[in-house]
């Protein structure tokens, strides 16, 4: 450390840096960073299955979230140290990937990791165990391939789409209500899934809240909400086969873009603008009218004259409507959204069999539905619930649903829950191992112990003794050749999966292994980590 001055006589101090750094090698490096994994792995670890605990996460600014998603939970907690941070990327991959099981590949990775340590310590080199790890994924892989199976549905026959929704929607927490939660979703996403191309776009799925209410009122909409009410309170309430005029053009007289002054010294000039200005309203509304639009949403405000003035022509309209709700709006009423005044022609408006206004408990809270509308590939579900919090963690908890939904109509494979497909990949791995020479056998054998991580947790969780519980399913497995064996978390008396209906799609369980593996091998071949200076 030195003492310098500047030009200006100020006093600063010069650092080296070089002393300050901290440099972890080697086995002590790759334990650091285990530790660091397994500790995220561990937090989540409880979260896993349908008897999974909640997590509470308070933001610095107050919030507070209670969330059972692997993902969220995450994203929400303040991770500072660099490999912890590489689990957050993990589950949010899977996140973006697939939607569902971001706990599950945090346990598995954990798990990996976990196992990998042992290695490490009886002096495996890390480059060997990751290679054993690469073989083994690909066995697990393979082995999920043929234990799939495949899902027929159709748009008549949604239950086999329901009943995986209801797997998904069994491990949060708003698991009382999951069967209509899991209609709801499965509606929604058919109802804007292309079929024939096997895509599906959840932009068009809209998910809106209003705190009040029960769970169980949620509903699924085949239109649009819009939180907005008429801008007039005696405008009519309910307007049947709307034509819809979509403007994002204000209200308003027209502003110069330059500055201007304008001098008024006489009332009759003042008479003049005034009537100019009427005049200029009276054109907009009556090209409104003239089209033959019966409502009008407009994304600007209104002049209070603009507003009086269609409230006596009898032209409902509705302000302030944000950018994305008009895009959908015009996608589901078949519409287009009209910049100018000039533009408006019958072809542009959208049509709506019902537009309606409708109001919430004592409140003064109104929202606006567009329903029956010609074009019906934009819906919206509307949560209720008891408290914001609720509302929140019901909307991560449908969009994974919807996700799910959305990966059985791209691929419509699906293996067995309850942790059956990782005990059958276990013990494919465990009897593959034996046909590998070399050290990497050993890092397949740990790959197929870190499998059984997530049926442990599992077991855990829903409070079952884990290894006794565990054991006999694999034994299960193994004696009747059975995949479909897994926990019974719900203690329904069965351990056939198939029998309980537990279902995760094979694009999910096979992305869980593959990012989980990949994630592993970079941790195991960092062996130097070198930080900076805590100034």
């Amino acid at each position: 450390m030195a003492l310098a001055f500047d030009e200006f006589g100020r006093p600063f101090i010069i650092l080296r840096e070089q002393d300050k750094k901290t440099r972890l090698r080697g086995l002590d490096a790759q334990k650091a960073n285990i530790a660091a994994a397994k500790a995220v792995a561990r937090i989540l670890r409880t979260s896993l299955g349908p008897k999974g605990m909640d997590k509470m996460l308070q933001s610095p600014d107050g919030d507070v979230t209670i969330t059972n998603d692997g993902a969220t939970i995450l994203e929400q907690m303040d991770v500072d140290n660099q490999i912890a941070k590489l689990m957050v990327e993990l589950s949010r991959s899977q996140d973006y990937e697939i939607g569902d099981g971001t706990t599950g590949v945090v346990v598995m990775a954990g798990a990996l990791l976990e196992q990998a340590e042992k290695l490490l310590e009886r002096g495996i080199h890390p480059i060997r165990v990751a290679e054993g790890y690469e073989m083994a994924s690909r066995i697990a892989f393979e082995h999920l391939e043929r234990i799939s199976q495949k899902f027929e549905f159709s748009a008549d026959n949604i239950e086999p789409l329901v009943q995986t929704c209801m797997t998904t929607l069994s491990s949060k927490f708003v698991n009382r209500c999951k069967r209509a939660l899991a209609e709801i979703a499965v509606k929604a996403v058919l109802a804007v899934a292309d079929l024939e191309r096997k895509d599906v776009n959840l932009d068009l799925i809209k998910v809106e809240g209003k705190v009040g209410g029960k769970l169980e009122d949620t509903e699924l909409i085949y239109g649009v909400v819009v939180d907005k009410d008429m801008s007039h309170p005696q405008m009519p309430k309910r307007i049947e086969d709307a034509k819809i005029a979509i403007l994002t053009c204000p209200f308003e007289p027209p502003k110069p873009k330059t500055k201007h002054k304008v001098d008024i010294d006489t009332v009759e000039k003042f008479q003049t603008l005034r009537e100019q200005e009427q005049k200029y309203f009276d054109e907009m509304v009556q090209k409104c009218k003239d089209v033959g639009a019966t409502l009008v949403i407009c994304q600007w405000g209104f002049d209070d004259e603009a507003n009086h003035l269609l409230m006596h022509r009898n032209l409902p309209a509705v302000r302030w409507v944000g950018g994305v709700e008009l895009e959908l709006i015009a996608i589901a009423t078949g519409g287009r959204i009209v910049p100018r005044f000039q533009e408006l022609s019958l072809e542009k408006l959208g049509k709506a069999g019902l537009v309606r206004e409708k109001s919430f408990g004592t409140t003064k809270d109104r929202m606006l539905y567009i329903e029956q509308c010609a074009n019906s590939r934009a819906v919206t579900i509307f949560i209720r619930g008891g408290n914001k919090m609720m509302i929140e963690e019901t909307k991560r908890s449908l969009h994974d649903a919807l996700c799910v939904a959305r990966n059985l109509i791209r691929n419509n494979s699906i293996v067995y829950g309850g942790g059956s497909a990782e005990i059958s990949c276990s013990i494919a791995v465990e009897t593959a191992a034996d046909r590998h020479p070399g050290v990497e056998q050993y890092a397949i054998r740990s790959f197929a112990d870190a499998l059984d991580a997530v049926p442990l947790a599992l077991a855990e969780n829903s409070g079952l003794p884990p290894i006794d519980t565990l054991t006999a399913v694999k034994a299960q497995q193994v004696k009747e050749s059975n995949p479909h064996c897994g926990i019974d978390c719900n203690d329904v008396g069965t351990n056939d999966m198939k029998e309980q209906n537990v279902f995760e799609t094979l694009i999910g369980k096979q992305q869980q292994m593959l990012l989980a593996t990949q994630v592993v091998k970079m941790i195991l071949k960092i062996d130097d980590v070198i930080s900076p200076s805590e100034y």
